[in-house]
């Protein structure tokens, strides 16, 4: 992914006040032009914050003067410039009160989504009045925009990444599931793969609902259900979720683990650790197997965390055996911080966790 200031940066600023002045020449645009000084330094979502703040202090007036200027400069409106612009609509719209401008501001995010995506704008709307935006929501699912119907479950997603929250979609458990229903099957992967991350997204607080709905779309799936659900149950999967796991053909099963065995007791940070193992169906029947690992990490007060990584998938025959390898990268990354100290590694079989070998992690923080 690149960098904040890679998306939205004085470059960007800079084409906003361009497609303003194309329809209001007259416009001073002061308050745009000295935030695009102002952007180094700051994450993508406050870079976003602050020119739709000065998008609105240059733009003053009502709702429906305003989303005419948007509307009149939507084609010189391109790339990330659009997140600020969705933004300063909804806010505008909010601002309002009305149900006239509400209505209206979820259509011209609607218009706009496919200059890049809507999807972080439409949160304010949501939270304004979570029933009325859904009621919208749900038309869109049957729109012939693919973009549209991918806003659909995007902008509704209870953990979308760099997004403001929504509590009521994270409290009102099960609210957003009609959505995804009417899009599981769609004929847009660009679509699906949306579908199966709110799934996952859902998984984080309703996990019992997401098996459950996850089996419902098995039952009437399509050629691409398969992969829409495996998307959807990834997370739980990873934590051995016995239900998730059953949904995927994961069934308890007998399976001896052998391992893992390192390659080395001392990795240091920006090295690789190596280890293997030998996996085997001790039982009387095929059994069909996920094979994960979990690296558990030395923490800052001496615990571990444990994170798990996705291995393989196998069907194992009654005493038939295989052998997993597998290299695991200990490169900085600004995601994680890694503590000098023991650390731990373990194969993770259908949810079942084998013992864990030990290492120690060297050139961490102390």
């Amino acid at each position: 992914m690149p960098f904040a200031d890679q998306l939205i940066n004085a470059r960007a600023a800079e084409g906003l006040i361009g497609a303003v002045r194309g329809v209001v020449p007259s416009a001073a645009l002061g308050n745009l032009a000295e935030a695009g000084g102002r952007l180094d330094g700051l994450a993508l979502r406050e870079r976003a914050d602050l020119l739709r703040d000065a998008l609105l202090a240059d733009l003053p007036g009502d709702y429906t003067r305003f989303a005419d200027v948007v509307r009149r400069s939507a084609p010189l409106l391109a790339g990330w410039m659009i997140w600020p612009v969705t933004s300063a609509v909804a806010a505008k719209a909010v601002a309002d009160g009305g149900p006239e401008a509400f209505d209206d501001a979820m259509g011209l995010l609607a218009e706009l989504t496919g200059r890049l995506t809507a999807e972080f704008a439409i949160r304010t709307l949501l939270r304004h009045d979570l029933d009325r935006a859904l009621a919208i929501v749900r038309d869109w699912t049957a729109s012939g925009d693919p973009d549209v119907r991918r806003l659909a479950s995007e902008g509704t997603r209870p953990y979308l990444p760099w997004s403001i929250r929504v509590p009521e979609v994270i409290s009102r458990a099960g609210v957003t599931v009609p959505i995804l229903d009417a899009l599981y099957r769609d004929d847009s992967e660009y679509v699906r793969r949306s579908v199966g991350n709110h799934l996952n997204d859902l998984s984080r607080d309703q996990p019992g609902l997401v098996v459950e709905t996850a089996g419902r779309w098995l039952a009437e799936a399509d050629a691409h259900t398969a992969s829409v659900v495996r998307r959807g149950l990834r997370t739980l999967v990873k934590k051995g979720h016995p239900g998730a796991l059953a949904t995927l053909g994961f069934a308890p099963a007998t399976i001896d683990v052998e391992g893992p065995v390192l390659g080395e007791g001392t990795v240091a940070v920006g090295g690789v650790l190596s280890f293997s193992a030998v996996l085997r169906n001790t039982g009387t029947e095929a059994a069909r197997i996920a094979v994960d690992y979990v690296v558990y990490h030395h923490r800052a007060d001496g615990s571990q965390s444990g994170k798990t990584f996705k291995l393989t998938t196998r069907t194992l025959e009654p005493g038939e055996e295989m052998r997993v390898v597998r290299e695991h990268s200990f490169r900085p990354i600004t995601t994680r911080r890694y503590y000098a100290g023991p650390h731990g590694v373990a194969l993770q079989v259908n949810g079942v966790v084998s013992a864990r070998a030990e290492f120690e992690l060297t050139g961490g923080t102390a």
